[in-house]
């Protein structure tokens, strides 16, 4: 058994690997990790899905003149990478070059891209994919306490006594958290929790109290929050003149009343007066916040407007309280350590102190450092697209899907001179428009540590063999750095490069010299067999340290020169870009619960494909009316500078005037589903985080003149299709269609369609002309292996029904039969939508159970159909669906 840690979210769950005597490993929670205690979420769990060669890029590859990318030999394209940079960076200078990181790197893999960038290169043009994501966490952590430090421990759910989730899913995005949250309110009942949120989300279902406020509004709110504390006394005044500098410019800046707060931010008066009395009446209070507020135009402002809300109490620092920023990614915090962003150096020093510069660049004993900050990731791609930069690396992450205004960051790299991409598959929007391919180790395979949201350091370990020629990211960019005539990059291992790591978080780190929170000085001299078996390690945990540190911030010293935290005055102001006339909606863009990224590697697992199997609109039914479309149907978004297409619904949870998309779909797995080309490229002014949560967008049909979808054991070429979606299935794929051409023979367009050129093939069909429908299947050797459903109609037969047949070695006379009639002749064949992916449990057996065996309780639905009894994350969708069977119920009365 391997100890590792998961690959997703910036929980940090630690995970073992059990190889099984057939092949293969059973992935499992590790028990003694603190981080989730055993638990995994239904992603987590479905790890071992996703660890197959299928599509991975396993030697290194470049194109010739604009021709097909050929395999080629490590040294030729080291050599070639390396030649083409040293050539720009002579003519043109080093900020002619840049790479383009991710938080899916290692520690080590972004301390080695790091110092070469800044310290040898003498360029800041390094940014990462958590500028999308924790930059305005950042931005605002540093100018309230000096630092970017989250001064909050997940134990502290488990004390505090009220619970503020602002901007924050966590029921689907950190399904882990969100367990122990539920539990904590189930141990003591008291504890209140408030979400904050436009929409009605899945964590609404345990909440006390919801506030759906007005996108974008939440600095008005905790503006008001502010001044009510100060108003009713509510504040610790001498924590504020011990510990804090600002007050009285930040209160200036919050003069608002509730009444004025209510009707800037659409809320119910009584509502968010219940919510500014609770705040003020308990001390220990968590306020945990992520990508709602991050993604933001006035993202850094919505962090210090929280943070100053915590600071006037003195609700800080201390067990059971805190502003909590909830990580996104599994080591965005690693990548803030060394340094990830273009505005920061390594160790939590910034780029802009002339100490802090020449600190590292002693240490390093590089030939240079980085004297300004690089460019941000909108500013980088649209340099790149100018001709600016002429030479991007991007590592482990895919901006041709995830960055706002998408296709100008095509346009970007099909202009850019040299684009270089690591990754692990071959297959992606952004490797298309790559000259040189370098095939990197994935999850299992490469070995490191990330840090979570609580500052815990842990171990991925490797427990897989490296496949082909892939290699670990900080060994490919130490040869490349050595074939740029660099010296300091002859590492032998990761364990070398992070106790380099370590050592310079100590370095000058005193408080007579450049103090940081940042220590973890007690690791530096870890050996290679002793940095094998690090336990999961909270910091700071500085060299003189017997146990892990207390919280940051106990003893009530910030990291500004002067020791004090900082209130920030934030003047409320609305998004860039606000909807009008023409764009008349507000798009708001997000993760769904089985889904990861851009769906590189969850995308692989048929576990997490039915519950959302295909990317949708959600909005409210008056707008659909307004727009012109209806659920289930196929719609087009379009904003000023993109649009994509996905299916009408109304999930129930979304206010007039708003729509959502989620973030993961893209050209591998859809037909136009990239909605980054939607999302405009507004940036916050401080952090450079993008406005993901609010763009102005139109609704219009995308009309059709027939539906359908195939499950096929082989996969099929459907560009040519006006609208497809493929689903990973068990020994199947799953595609669903849409067309605009007229059929006129169903039968000859099917086959040709599934690549049936045997005349005398096992082919069944039906067709009714008449009303659009035709069904139809082949066998081979009476196993199902293709079958194929199209109707004028969305409302299309149960696909869970029929991905059951392929497990069959031998379709019955009676599974032939319910193929051309399109429905299972058995009872409770149809299990319905998956609701619980960890068991595959759906939608109708659960209603089923519901009504039969009169269930009252999610527990009680566990104990009957097993939905619900691991992860947890169904549990919402469990409570909806007793709500919604009693109604049904009642109605029938």
């Amino acid at each position: 058994m391997i100890k590792t840690t998961c690959a997703y979210c910036g929980v940090g769950c630690g995970v073992t690997a059990t190889p099984r005597a057939e092949g293969g490993f059973d992935i499992a929670g590790d028990a003694a990790h603190p981080a989730n205690q055993g638990r995994l979420c239904v992603k987590g769990s479905a790890l071992g899905e996703t660890i197959g060669l299928e599509g991975r890029l396993l030697y290194p590859m470049m194109r010739e003149r604009g021709g097909e990318l050929q395999r080629t030999a490590w040294g030729e394209a080291l050599d070639h990478v390396a030649g083409k940079w040293r050539a720009i960076i002579d003519e043109h200078g080093p900020d002619a070059v840049a790479f383009y990181v991710s938080g899916q790197l290692l520690t080590e893999d972004y301390y080695v891209a790091n110092k070469l960038m800044k310290g040898y290169i003498g360029s800041a043009n390094i940014d990462t994919n958590s500028r999308l994501c924790m930059s305005s966490a950042v931005a605002g952590h540093k100018r309230a306490f000096g630092e970017d430090v989250v001064p909050v421990n997940y134990d502290d759910i488990d004390h505090a006594d009220m619970v503020v989730l602002v901007g924050s899913n966590l029921a689907w995005c950190h399904p882990i958290l969100f367990q122990r949250l539920t539990r904590a309110k189930e141990a003591r009942p008291g504890m209140k929790i408030v979400v904050i949120d436009p929409r009605r989300t899945a964590t609404c279902e345990q909440a006390d109290l919801h506030l759906p406020i007005k996108p974008g509004t939440d600095v008005w709110l905790f503006n008001g929050l502010l001044s009510y504390l100060s108003r009713i006394g509510a504040i610790d005044p001498a924590f504020i003149a011990a510990h804090t500098n600002g007050l009285n410019d930040a209160l200036a800046a919050a003069d608002i009343s509730p009444a004025d707060v209510a009707r800037a931010c659409r809320v119910n008066l009584d509502d968010l007066l219940e919510f500014y009395e609770s705040f003020a009446a308990t001390a220990k209070v968590i306020t945990g916040f992520s990508m709602g507020v991050n993604q933001s135009s006035a993202g850094t402002d919505k962090v210090n407007a929280i943070i100053n809300c915590h600071l006037i109490g003195g609700r800080i620092g201390k067990q059971g309280m805190g502003p909590f920023s909830i990580t996104g990614q599994p080591n965005a915090m690693g990548g803030r350590e060394v340094g990830g962003l273009a505005n920061m150096l390594a160790a939590h020093m910034d780029l802009d102190n002339p100490a802090h510069r020449h600190a590292v660049q002693t240490f390093w004993e590089s030939p240079r450092i980085a004297a300004r900050p690089g460019l941000k990731a909108v500013d980088l791609f649209e340099a790149i697209e100018s001709g600016r930069v002429k030479a991007v690396w991007v590592i482990a992450t895919n901006p041709v899907v995830s960055l706002p205004n998408a296709d100008q960051v095509r346009r970007a790299l099909e202009r850019c001179e040299l684009v270089v991409v690591s990754d692990v598959v071959r297959d992606t929007d952004t490797n298309a428009y790559a000259d040189v391919l370098l095939p990197a180790l994935a999850w299992g395979e490469k070995d490191g540590t990330v840090t979570n949201s609580e500052r815990r350091i842990s171990r991925q370990r490797a427990f897989l063999p490296a496949p082909g020629e892939a290699r670990a990211d900080w060994l490919i960019l130490s040869q490349f750095a050595l074939r740029m005539g660099y010296d300091g990059f002859g590492y032998a291992s990761a364990a070398e490069i992070f106790t380099e790591h370590a050592r310079l978080s100590a370095w000058r780190n005193t408080p007579a010299d450049l103090p940081r929170a940042f220590n973890i000085a007690a690791l530096a001299t870890l050996s290679d067999s002793a940095f094998d078996v690090l336990p999961p390690t909270q910091w700071p945990v500085p060299a003189s340290a017997s146990a892990e540190a207390s919280s940051p911030f106990a003893d009530g010293r910030f990291s500004h020169a002067d020791g004090r935290a900082r209130f920030v005055a934030t003047a409320p102001r609305a998004p860039a870009n606000l909807p009008d006339g023409e764009f008349p909606l507000t798009l708001n863009t997000g993760r769904v619960r089985d889904h990861w990224h851009t769906m590189t590697r969850t995308g692989r697992a048929p576990k997490l494909a039915d519950h959302i199997p295909e990317s949708f609109i959600d909005m409210h039914p008056q707008d659909a009316l307004l727009c012109g479309v209806k659920e289930g149907e196929l719609a087009r978004v379009t904003s000023q500078w993109g649009s994509m297409i996905a299916r009408v619904q109304h999930g129930g949870g979304i206010a007039r005037g708003s729509t959502f998309v989620p973030i993961h779909w893209n050209n591998q797995t859809a037909s136009d589903a990239r909605i980054g080309a939607v999302v405009n490229p507004a940036v916050d002014p401080v952090s450079g985080e993008p406005e993901f949560k609010h763009t102005p967008v139109m609704v219009d049909r995308f009309p059709v003149k027939w539906h359908g979808f195939i499950l096929s054991r082989g996969a099929l070429q459907l560009d040519a299709m006006a609208y497809w979606t493929k689903v990973q299935g068990t020994d199947f794929q799953r595609y669903e269609l849409a067309g605009r051409n007229t059929i006129e023979d169903f039968g000859e367009w099917a086959r040709q369609l599934l690549g049936i050129k045997d005349d005398d093939a096992d082919w069944l069909e039906y067709a009714d002309r008449s009303s659009g429908v035709f069904r139809a299947v082949h066998l081979v050797d009476d196993r199902i292996a293709q079958c194929i459903f199209i109707s004028s109609r969305p409302d299309l037969p149960a696909r869970q029904w029929l991905a059951s047949l392929f497990a069959k070695e031998k379709l019955e006379l009676t599974d032939r039969a319910a193929l051309l009639a399109g429905r299972p002749i058995a009872a409770g064949a149809d299990t319905g939508p998956t609701v619980c992916s960890c068991f595959g449990v759906g939608r109708n057996t659960i209603c089923n159970a519901i009504r039969e065996m009169n269930l009252t309780t999610p527990a009680q639905i566990t104990a009957c159909v097993k939905a619900g009894g691991n992860c947890g994350s169904c549990v919402p969708e469990l409570k909806k669906l007793l709500s919604e069977v009693r109604a049904e119920e009642a109605a029938q009365v």
